[in-house]
C-alpha cells in the first residue's frame, strides 16, 4: 500500500504509525531513523500479513432438506358430557374411564350407561329397594293418600 504514494519515505511510515493527535507533540522532535523505521514496518506488515494468513474460508452449510408437516392426529379417547354417546355411535374408540362400545347400552329413558353400572343398578332395585316401593304403594292405597305426602322422617 505504500507504492505509488505521494508522500514516501520516513515521513509517511511516521504519519501512518503515529496517532493524529500525537503527531502535533512529536513534530518538534526529530524524525525516527531509516533502518529503525524499517524494522517497525516489517514487523507491523508481517503481523498484518499472519493475519491474512490466518483467516480462512467459512464453508458452506449444507442446506437440509425440508419435512412435510404431519396431520394432527386425532384421539380415539372421547371427552366430555357426550363422551359415552361418541363411543356408543362408533366415532370414538373409547371413554376416558375405558369403557368401549361393548360396554354401553341405553337405559329405558334413552340415556346411554355403562352396561355394568346399569346392571348393578337393577340388581340393588331387586335386592331391597324393590319391596319398599311396593310396601309404600300398597300403604297409600289403604289410607286412600293422592298427590305428595312425607313418608318417614321428622316430618311425617
Amino acid at each position: 500500500f505504500l507504492l505509488g504514494h505521494a508522500r514516501s519515505g520516513p515521513s509517511l511510515v511516521f504519519a501512518l504509525l503515529i496517532p493524529r493527535r500525537s503527531r502535533s507533540i512529536l513534530s518538534g522532535m526529530a524524525l525516527p531513523t531509516k533502518s529503525a523505521m524499517k524494522s517497525a514496518m516489517k514487523a507491523v506488515m508481517k503481523k498484518a500479513g499472519a493475519m491474512k494468513a490466518m483467516k480462512a474460508k467459512k464453508a458452506m452449510k449444507v442446506l437440509k432438506v425440508m419435512k412435510g408437516t404431519k396431520a394432527k392426529k386425532v384421539s380415539k379417547v372421547a371427552k366430555g358430557k357426550y363422551a359415552k354417546f361418541a363411543v356408543f355411535s362408533g366415532s370414538k374408540e373409547r371413554t376416558g374411564g375405558g369403557i368401549k362400545q361393548d360396554g354401553l347400552v341405553k337405559n329405558s329413558r334413552g340415556r346411554v350407561v355403562s352396561k355394568k353400572m346399569s346392571a348393578a343398578g337393577k340388581r340393588n332395585y331387586e335386592k331391597g329397594l324393590k319391596a319398599w316401593c311396593l310396601a309404600v304403594k300398597a300403604a297409600r292405597l289403604a289410607l286412600g293418600l293422592t298427590g305428595f305426602v312425607a313418608i318417614g322422617g321428622k316430618t311425617a
